[in-house]
């Protein structure tokens, strides 16, 4: 029986491996939609309420399982709406294939209407790969390569199908000179430095007596082995964001975040280390590393591309991190002075009692800080998390200890606001008998996620565990622009740009089917989350929250003191009321200028 290309393409996409396609449909896209129909469940499609969240979800189910993302939209608004996920996937260097509609190719160069310029729109964040298939011969090494270059080179690549190619008699490409043969297949490689570069490696990390070690996500399968050299070493070992699930919190010489949200126990050991391991990170906050000329560097990284951009590193290896830190621990000597990870672990063990002292701290009405410290032993061991872009990152970065099991991620480089409810729903699509939290502030909810609630009602039938936890700051402010305003220009909060319109997101829950649950006050809280934890469907905790509890940890906020001051005195008094030490002195003396 002829097979049209559509089919060819979802069996194709099925030979490779891919069990799921996020998108939404639309003429363009119409000849694959049938074909998904046609395969009867073979490929699971997942229908969402935008086109973005497609791609965020495909961006997701990559960073979460490692398996290659598939997103699916129509030609024209479809195709653009993509972009903005397959940007968060292409800088956080996740494989995701996008499968993009056009207009039939007889209309193309007629300003018909949806045309738009496919090939240049999508050539940036598909530059590794993006084509447009014109014959049916063709589409066989289109999806191949589309599908091993986005494996190979952990980005984004696309393939642009014509409506009426879609429609056409699959044919295999013939045994003549200009044909293309592709097959299914990608093996990774092993991916080592040269025996000489790693002995120059351990020459510098053993010269070392205050070694500092910062793990991003391309630690995130090298625990054991970071593990192993921070305990030759005697390091501590600090954590990119984007790395929080790299290694759990609960070893003693783990100093947590680093930068805006960061530990103070991870920022003294940069302040003072002698020597730098960067490992899997391309972490961009300068402020935050060692002065340059303080300490010697090693950097890991699998992109040579990534390699010294952060530090000036004095070895710059490229490999995969857990193949190189096990060839590499056998040439390092064991550190016998301990004082250095002595002082490391005690600073981490006093920042731990300092964050929970603040938690406790009075709020109008309910310290996020509190809702966040409730949370964290409770976590279940498997847990996945998600956190969007905003305050809500802050406050996950700081008070939520990952355990050995559990998942995270976020919106790393691109940094999009919006990411965590699609990040969840992928995440149970994936897991279905894990429990997923997404951490939203008021701001991402009402730019699409609460929309997305839907999508959860829709399916969350189909999970064998069917809790999703959606925790909402409902703080009516968007939050760490907010505290932007005030911290890098020296301005008062600006209103009008600031202050989202009020929402009952624990109402609309109920609405649609869901668990809402409402916190006002602080005694709500610990209810609030065995509630959630306990339901037998999906929850949205609506947790209103003091927006005047600043996002960024006082320490380092000291160091915006005066423009803080500047604020207040331009009338903003409500930055104020909740300042700490030692951001509270240096605010002050900041004003007595």
């Amino acid at each position: 029986m002829p097979q049209q290309v559509s089919d060819f393409i979802v069996e194709r996409m099925r030979q490779w491996g891919v069990t799921r396609i996020f998108g939404y449909p639309g003429d363009g896209i119409n000849g694959v939609m049938g074909a998904l129909d046609r395969a009867e469940g073979k490929l699971e499609y997942i229908q969402v309420r935008h086109e973005e969240i497609a791609s965020l979800m495909a961006c997701a189910h990559a960073k979460f399982t490692g398996e290659v993302g598939v997103c699916l939209a129509t030609s024209g608004p479809g195709a653009i709406h993509l972009l903005n996920g397959l940007y968060d996937a292409k800088l956080d260097h996740q494989p995701v294939v996008a499968l993009v509609g056009q207009k039939g190719r007889t209309s193309l160069g007629g300003h018909s209407q949806q045309e738009v310029d496919l090939m240049s729109l999508f050539k940036d964040v598909a530059s590794e790969f993006i084509q447009m298939a014109t014959d049916a011969s063709q589409v066989r090494h289109l999806i191949d390569r589309a599908f091993r270059i986005a494996k190979d080179q952990r980005t984004v690549t696309c393939v642009i199908l014509p409506s009426d190619v879609q429609e056409l008699e699959y044919e295999e490409p013939k045994h003549a000179h200009g044909t293309v043969h592709s097959g299914i297949g990608y093996l990774p490689p092993r991916v080592l430095p040269r025996d000489e570069d790693l002995q120059k490696a351990a020459e510098v990390l053993n010269a070392g007596k205050k070694v500092a070690i910062l793990i991003g996500a391309g630690a995130k399968d090298a625990a054991q082995e970071v593990t192993q050299i921070a305990e030759v070493l005697g390091a501590g070992v600090a954590k990119a964001y984007l790395g929080k699930a790299s290694l759990p919190d609960d070893l003693p010489f783990v100093t947590g975040a680093i930068g805006f949200f960061g530990t103070e126990a991870s920022h003294q050991m940069m302040a003072h280390c002698d020597t730098l391991l960067m490992i899997g990170s391309s972490f961009p906050y300068a402020e935050f590393l060692p002065k340059e000329g303080q300490a010697r560097g090693v950097q890991i990284d699998l992109d040579g591309r990534m390699l010294s951009i952060r530090y000036p590193m004095e070895v710059p290896l490229i490999g995969d991190s857990a193949e190189t830190l096990r060839a590499l621990i056998p040439l390092l000597k064991r550190k016998e002075d301990r004082s250095w990870r002595q002082t490391i672990e005690q600073n981490i063990r006093n920042w731990w009692k300092e964050l929970d002292e603040l938690a406790t701290h009075p709020a109008n009405p309910v310290n996020p800080r509190l809702v966040f410290q409730k949370l964290s032993p409770r976590l279940p061991e498997n847990a996945i998390l998600a956190a969007d872009s905003g305050s809500s990152s802050s406050w996950t970065a700081q008070y939520l200890k990952i355990r050995e099991g559990m998942k995270f991620s976020v919106s790393g480089t691109l940094a999009t606001m919006g990411c965590a409810v699609p990040y969840v729903i992928a995440a149970k699509f994936a897991f279905p008998d894990r429990l997923a939290l997404a951490f939203v502030g008021d701001g991402a909810m009402q730019m699409g996620s609460t929309e997305e609630l839907l999508t959860i009602q829709k399916y969350y039938r189909q999970w064998s565990d069917p809790r999703l936890i959606v925790l909402v700051l409902n703080n009516r402010d968007l939050n760490f622009v907010t505290w932007e305003q005030r911290m890098n220009e020296g301005n008062p909060k600006f209103n009008e740009s600031q202050v989202v319109p009020d929402f009952n997101y624990a109402a609309y829950a109920e609405s649609i089917g869901l668990k809402g649950i409402r916190i006002e006050s602080p005694d709500q809280i610990d209810a609030a989350w065995e509630a959630a934890l306990q339901a037998d469907r999906p929850v949205v905790i609506d947790a209103v929250t003091d927006p005047e509890i600043m996002p960024i940890t006082p320490q380092v906020a000291a160091q915006s003191a005066e423009n803080i001051a500047e604020a207040i005195a331009k009338g903003d008094t409500a930055a104020q009321q909740h300042l700490e030490e030692p951001l509270k002195s240096e605010v002050e003396k900041a004003k007595d200028k």
